[in-house]
């Protein structure tokens, strides 16, 4: 049977499992979209407004199911417009494929219309960036390019179409299914070494992390942790991927990391870190564990050899995957029981804060968010003071869930809460963004409302960007330059793309407010009155000036 390559791509990847995909169109890959207009129910195509948006979706897609994220974008401006998602998916070791209608092959390299060598602009970007030149390869490369996002860290592959590839006539057969992978295991001999050294440990820590856990992997960790009485730490922004209600789980090492978690890694004479990638943030700007080789005896476990040894020397490197590890490891003995004991009372400790000055309160807010949603939430933010709330102050039990950057992407929360919707549309889903946050995407609300995949948004409006704000105030305190925003009208907004919207002016009425959210059938924007004096949960805005001109005058 003859067909052209966008028919052959899109037949691929159905066989492959893609049922969702994301984009915007465009001239260079109609064919696609032609051979997509036959597959509704079998391969969605979600019409987004903004390429950055539709990579966003496609990256959030791939990190909250586990299957790779599609995203179709044009040449040129759609490509680098879509840059932002694909860095994200890296960061994240979220699986993804990014497809980019290119110049037909007889233009390459004449700097025609839209032209970017796609290999040399997502190279360092993605885990992997190939074009088609040859139409019958087609199948091999869509192939390689599905196992290379799910396999070892999961990661974003770019792969470019020339125009004439799409509409080129091949009888090349499409793929008939994606390979059987099975995760690699430790060794026995791995097993017993880790086994050995937390046995021999006074302080022994868990750091867990990555989005390719299984909920049997899942369970076996937990398991396994529990009988060991070890304290586990999520890596920055994983701290989904553990049950929070846990006895032994005692918190996130992320930006902002609290007190007591720098105190746990710093001061621990083994850390057994599964799935984890060292990240600046994970690590407190690498400075709680030593570069190159850690105090601490560090046992690093992850499926991908590149990420053993990459910045830490461990101690016992393991290259296996995270599910396979925790099914292999049987319960250790030892005499931490109090230390694992302070570290979560210092855990339950942190939810405690001030009343916050303004309107509305998010420390209530936070406590009956934490009493009121499903157990199966979904939670996504993008970036900026606001994040605090749901990354700081919501404990995630077995089935809730959170998307969030990082690689600190602002206006990732709005399109990633509409890919959890079109991912899982029964669900609660909702968005935490601040006004500055959901202005980079909020057009987005139209990919929503035209895909019936509506969350639930929760505007935190102060008026400022308050990340700059606050370190305009560190360092330059009272010179505020470039961080006050003057907003439009949210409600408005929000009522023009068909969500029920309204404004939350003080914390009393907040819980009738997300009432009526809830109920809503086409999903709901609540602006949230927040005072700019509210810029974290436990210094004011003010007293941050104050302490920085105090410090100022003393080494004057």
């Amino acid at each position: 049977m003859m067909r052209n390559g966008g028919q052959l791509l899109v037949e691929c990847l159905m066989a492959l499992g893609a049922t969702k995909s994301f984009g915007v169109p465009g001239e260079s890959y109609l064919a696609v979209l032609d051979a997509l207009h036959d597959t509704e129910g079998r391969l969605d195509y979600v019409l987004c407004r903004n390429e950055g948006g539709a990579a966003f979706m496609a990256s959030a897609y791939g990190k909250l199911t586990g299957s790779p994220g599609i995203c179709f974008v044009t040449r040129g401006p759609g490509a680098t417009n879509a840059g932002i998602g694909v860095h994200t998916a890296m960061q994240d070791s979220s699986p993804m494929l990014l497809f980019v209608g290119q110049v037909g092959t007889d233009m390459k390299g004449r700097e025609a219309f839209q032209e970017v060598d796609y290999r040399a602009a997502f190279g360092t970007l993605a885990k992997w960036a190939v074009e088609i030149d040859e139409v019958s390869r087609l199948p091999e490369i869509v192939a390689r390019a599905w196992t290379t996002a799910l396999t070892g860290r999961p990661g974003p592959v770019v792969v470019a179409l020339p125009e004439d590839m799409l509409t080129t006539m091949t009888g090349a057969a499409p793929l008939r299914g994606p390979a059987t992978m099975f995760e690699p295991a430790a060794t026995a001999a791995a097993v017993a070494a880790t086994h050995e050294m937390l046995a021999a440990a006074r302080r022994p820590v868990i750091l867990i992390g990555g989005t390719n856990w299984t909920a049997e992997g899942r369970t076996a960790l937990q398991a396994f942790t529990e009988a060991s009485d070890i304290p586990v730490v999520a890596a920055f922004r994983f701290q989904d991927q553990f049950d929070n209600g846990s006895p032994v789980f005692v918190g996130e090492a992320g930006v902002g990391m609290v007190p007591h978690v720098k105190a746990l890694i710093r001061e621990a004479d083994v850390i057994l870190a599964i799935n984890v990638r060292f990240g600046e943030m994970t690590t407190d700007g690498y400075t709680l564990l030593s570069v190159p080789e850690p105090s601490q005896k560090l046992i690093h476990v992850h499926a991908s050899d590149r990420e053993i040894g990459k910045i830490y020397i461990p101690s016992v490197g393991i290259h296996a995957g995270p599910n396979a590890f925790a099914k292999a490891m049987t319960p250790v003995e030892g005499g931490w029981a109090e230390w694992r004991a302070k570290a979560r009372a210092s855990y339950e400790g942190a939810f405690k804060a001030p009343a916050q000055p303004g309107p509305v309160d998010m420390v209530e807010v936070s406590a009956w968010l934490r009493e009121n949603l499903p157990d199966d939430v979904i939670l996504t933010n993008g970036a900026g003071n606001f994040t605090v709330w749901p990354n700081k102050f919501f404990k995630f039990g077995p089935k809730a869930r959170l998307l969030a950057p990082q690689s600190g992407a602002m206006g990732y929360g709005l399109p990633a809460a509409i890919a959890a919707k079109v991912a899982f549309p029964e669900r609660t889903v909702v968005c935490f963004a601040g006004d500055g946050d959901f202005q980079m995407n909020c057009q987005e609300l139209g990919t929503a409302m035209q895909a019936e995949a509506q969350p639930i948004v929760l505007i935190l409006n102060n008026g400022i960007y308050g990340t700059i704000r606050a370190h305009q105030e560190r360092h330059y305190p009272g010179r505020v330059s470039g961080t006050n925003i003057e907003n439009p009208d949210f409600v408005g907004l929000a009522s023009s793309y068909r969500f029920h919207s309204e404004r939350v002016e003080s914390t009393a009425d907040f819980a009738a407010a997300f009432g009526r959210a809830l109920a809503s059938p086409t999903g709901a924007v609540l602006e949230l009155a927040i005072s700019p004096e509210a810029l974290t949960p436990r210094q004011t805005l003010s007293q941050m000036r104050e302490a920085a001109l105090a410090s100022q005058k003393a080494k004057a």
